[in-house]
């Protein structure tokens, strides 16, 4: 048999074409000028490396002011204070921030096991909240927030999962939608990293820490989830949106492999979740290896792999110096043979061949996609990106990071009262996901999601006695 041709421009139209309901319809993203008088006055609570990471990015904003930092380490307030366009007072008592009436919101950004009574403290001074995953870290807690968020509906809580408001994952969700993939069956996620050797980081146990049990939290389980809890999260939350569902079980291994420097949490993470359809999410998290066989390994550490009937996504949310990437395969097509031949006879008796892959395609964002209101130019000139994008010319760019647009967003709905994307239940759900795979993989069981309707809930029946 012959080669394949190699795409055209015209073969690259057709596809286009025929990809149109997997774009993003509507305007486009645009970020509007907020008079000086409407801007959310912010505080951030937690000025370490994530939140750092968010001032910077706040100072290129519009639509919200930081007047106010807490930390309690000075030498990262003192920095924190320091990058800020908008120069807030620094704190050392988060409550001090709470008890100002010209705060309207918060950012929470400390480690993990404060999530929560700093949630509970801000909801109850009547702030909005924009919380960094995972937003609880113990079973009761779950069960306490969703009462007091409920209590207060005018308040908005809104949680820092930002694949949520990344124009890739909304248009690999679309493609889902309008049947793309056929039936979705599996996801498959990692990040992989190498931490062997690198002092730096905040994933290997630091000796005579100055900060003591603080400088080392994410190493110690009554202050971390560890790599489910800090990694994981993120990919988790994306199953269920893929999916459309929350999982019923998940079981897994985990163990203390090669760092033996006095932590407990996991440096080696394997999960699989199965969902109410028959789907499965086989979740992968090392610390000795950041390979990743995604986009033909150009990419490092993580990425999701989607995959359905009729189509696979690979996909990754960008990083500060990385554009976002998303492309997808069709299944090729099957060929029946005519009964009664030997092709026929070889072919119902077991998978001869494997044949060839299909060519990766560009997902497609919604400035991309032609309309009847375009130009010829301005239409000539989207047929050209689509013809790069497929030749691995050029990669589609998202608008504004989601980190961005997460904030923005995160303010517009304090201003209008709207639902987050990722609101409550989606960040409850998804701390569900990270409470109850550390525990299946401590107590060597598989889990029933159900079983955190009565962990920690004072509210929960207790179980009939059998006669």
């Amino acid at each position: 048999m012959s080669e394949p041709k190699e795409i055209t421009r015209r073969d690259a139209t057709k596809i286009a074409a025929g990809a149109t309901a997997a774009v993003i319809t509507g305007a486009p993203w645009i970020q509007k000028v907020k008079a000086a008088n409407n801007q959310i006055q912010m505080a951030i609570i937690g000025t370490g490396g994530r939140g750092q990471y968010h001032i910077q990015h706040i100072n290129g904003l519009d639509g919200g002011r930081l007047v106010a930092a807490c930390d309690i380490f000075p030498t990262n307030l003192d920095k924190a204070v320091g990058i800020s366009k908008d120069k807030p007072k620094g704190y050392k008592d988060y409550r001090e921030i709470l008890n100002r009436n010209d705060v309207d919101a918060v950012m929470i950004a400390t480690p993990l096991y404060t999530h929560f009574p700093i949630t509970r403290d801000a909801l109850l001074a009547g702030k909005h909240v924009f919380c960094e995953k995972s937003l609880v870290h113990k079973p009761e807690e779950v069960h306490a927030l969703k009462k007091l968020v409920t209590e207060r509906p005018k308040q908005v809580m809104q949680v820092g999962l930002q694949r949520r408001y990344s124009r890739f994952y909304q248009t690999a969700r679309q493609m889902v939608d309008k049947g793309l993939l056929g039936d979705v069956t599996n996801v498959y996620a990692q990040w992989h990293r190498n931490l062997i050797n690198v002092p730096s980081n905040t994933w290997t146990m630091k000796k005579n820490d100055p900060r003591g049990e603080d400088g080392n939290w994410r190493l110690l389980s009554k202050f971390s989830g560890g790599l489910v809890a800090e990694l994981g999260s993120h990919q988790m939350d994306i199953a269920d949106w893929m999916f459309g569902s929350h999982f019923d079980t998940v079981s897994g291994v985990g163990g203390i492999d090669y760092f033996k420097d006095g932590r407990d949490v996991f440096d080696s993470v394997q999960l699989i979740f199965r969902y109410p359809k028959g789907q499965r999410l086989l979740a992968s998290y090392i610390s000795t290896n950041q390979h990743c066989a995604l986009f033909g390994g150009t990419r490092a550490q993580f990425g999701e792999m989607i995959m359905g009937t009729e189509g696979t996504i690979h996909i990754t949310v960008g990083t500060d110096e990385e554009p976002a990437l998303g492309i997808w395969y069709r299944e090729p097509a099957k060929k029946n043979p005519a009964p009664g031949t030997a092709k026929a006879a070889v072919a119902s008796a077991s998978l001869a061949s494997t044949g060839k892959g299909a060519k990766a395609l560009p997902i497609l964002l919604s400035k991309d996609e032609v309309t009847d209101q375009d130009s010829f130019v301005q239409k000539e000139l989207k047929f050209a990106r689509r013809w790069l994008y497929s030749k691995g010319v050029m990669v589609p760019e998202e608008d504004r990071n989601p980190v961005d647009q997460q904030l923005i967003e995160f303010w517009d709905c304090c201003r209008s009262g709207a639902k987050p994307k990722a609101d409550l239940e989606i960040g409850l759900s998804d701390s569900i996901a990270v409470i109850l795979s550390n525990l299946c993989m401590k107590e060597d069981r598989k889990i029933k999601r159900a079983e955190i309707e009565t962990m920690g809930n004072p509210d929960a029946k207790a179980p009939a006695k059998k006669a």
